[in-house]
């Protein structure tokens, strides 16, 4: 892999401050953004009175503990414009959620923040090795969802090329990636390998391809896929992290030289870690639940959001921003089955064990009588395929889950392409248990 560490002098400045100039950075934008928002957000205000406190209370970062979380549910019940602190006209665009729970969680920018966003999706481009001139193929999704139009404009203001692909269409993605030579593409991890399965049905060799640099957000991924990745391509497979909320892709990055997690860009969010039944703070280095309020943010500015992302805050290292180790799963994601906590990335990384089995995969859980029970659809490698091979691969995964994570799993192997593809953001978990 070409080494892309960055000349630091075309680092921003504010990326190599000391902890007190950014501390102080932090501190004189949140007591605007709190301002901001309790004078023109009537849900903040009401939950600021609420909990018996004023935007004056905030003397220091740490009394940020003493505010209210704001959450999801928030959002739709304010559906759809009642969280914007600026008068509708002054939003320039609209973005939203899937919505996969009723209404949809609709987010706002003004002029002045799609162009913080753009600036910090550029940041993130060049942390992740990307230079101004690079060809940026764009294989994040267009529309409501944040990811394709957030690295589309970070990547032309970072002046680069973009093709503007979005997801869908695999063997047309090949043959751009093949006709224009990207040096970089930024996709979601599980549609990435959707992309290999393509180049290797074609018969390309993906080490001969022109990318030298893969840019993966949007949904939980292990280093076991980053290895795997990094390996079938010859790139540098980096970890992007954002959510539409706060911003939208571009809110932390990995740097390219490190790959030690992601650098969050404190000059704009300000990260929490908490426990996620208590709400109390934790100190860094703990994991818990992601909380951000926002610094700058005009149109939608959000005081102590709570992700339901898992991770913890470490020091900055190629930054003197903290980073977030990369994210474990979600609050929200885990799966109780028979009294263990499980995530979808603890059954990632005990597939990526198995030299017979193909990373993809979804679990189904489902309930015989008073007991879940939970089965792991995989399917085997091309080599791998007869049905001696799938049946050792089976038992070795079943193994694997057993002794790692502690439950029993039924494993269905597949053959080749039996198991459903992404196109975007994969879909891990399919619940068929009845609701109580």
């Amino acid at each position: 892999m070409l080494d892309l560490t960055p000349d630091r002098a075309s680092l921003d400045p504010i990326e190599t401050a000391s902890r007190d100039e950014i501390a102080a950075l932090q501190l004189s934008r949140m007591k605007w953004s709190l301002a901001h928002a309790y004078e023109n957000v009537p849900h903040t205000r009401a939950a600021f009175d609420a909990k018996g406190v004023h935007p004056d209370d905030l003397r220091t970062l740490g009394d940020l503990a003493k505010f209210p979380f704001t959450t999801k549910d928030d959002l739709r019940h304010n559906y759809p414009f009642g969280m914007f602190a600026v008068p509708r006209e002054k939003v320039v665009r609209l973005h939203g959620s899937s919505g996969t729970t009723g209404k949809p969680t609709v987010v706002g920018y003004t002029a002045g923040d799609i162009d913080i966003w753009s600036d910090l999706v550029a940041r993130s481009i060049r942390a992740s090795g990307g230079r101004p001139g690079d060809i940026v193929h764009v294989s994040y999704g267009y529309g409501l969802f944040t990811g394709g139009l957030g690295a589309h404009y970070g990547a032309e203001r970072l002046g680069c090329t973009v093709v503007p692909v979005s997801g869908g269409m695999t063997e047309r993605q090949v043959s751009l990636i093949t006709d224009f030579k990207p040096q970089v593409i930024m996709v979601t991890p599980s549609y990435m390998l959707s992309i290999l399965d393509e180049f290797r049905a074609e018969g390309i060799d993906p080490r001969e391809s022109s990318l030298a640099v893969g840019i993966f957000g949007a949904e939980p991924w292990t280093n076991a896929m980053r290895s795997e990745i990094e390996q079938a391509f010859d790139m540098h497979a980096v970890d992007i992290y954002g959510l539409s909320e706060i911003m939208g892709p571009g809110v932390a990055n990995e740097c390219v030289e490190t790959k030690d997690g992601l650098h969050i860009w404190e000059d704009h969010f300000y990260p929490e870690v908490i426990d996620p039944v208590t709400g109390e703070v934790l100190p860094d280095g703990e994991i818990g639940e992601l909380v951000f309020t926002t610094l700058t943010k005009e149109a939608l500015p959000m005081v102590r959001y709570r992700t339901r992302d898992l991770t913890r805050l470490l020091p900055g290292t190629a930054r003197s921003m903290r980073r977030m180790e990369k994210i474990t799963g979600r609050s929200d994601d885990m799966m109780i089955l028979r009294g263990v906590n499980v995530f979808p990335t603890q059954i990632e990384e005990q597939i990526l064990k198995c030299a017979g089995l193909a990373p993809h995969f979804q679990i189904e859980l489902s309930r015989s009588g008073r007991m879940d029970d939970m089965t792991v659809h995989v399917e085997c490698t091309i080599v791998a395929a007869g049905e001696e091979a799938r049946a050792a691969s089976g038992k070795e995964l079943a193994h694997h889950i057993k002794s790692v994570v502690g439950v029993t799993a039924r494993i269905n192997v597949a053959e080749p392409g039996n198991v459903a593809r992404s196109e975007g953001k994969a879909k891990r978990v399919v619940d068929n248990r009845p609701r109580s």
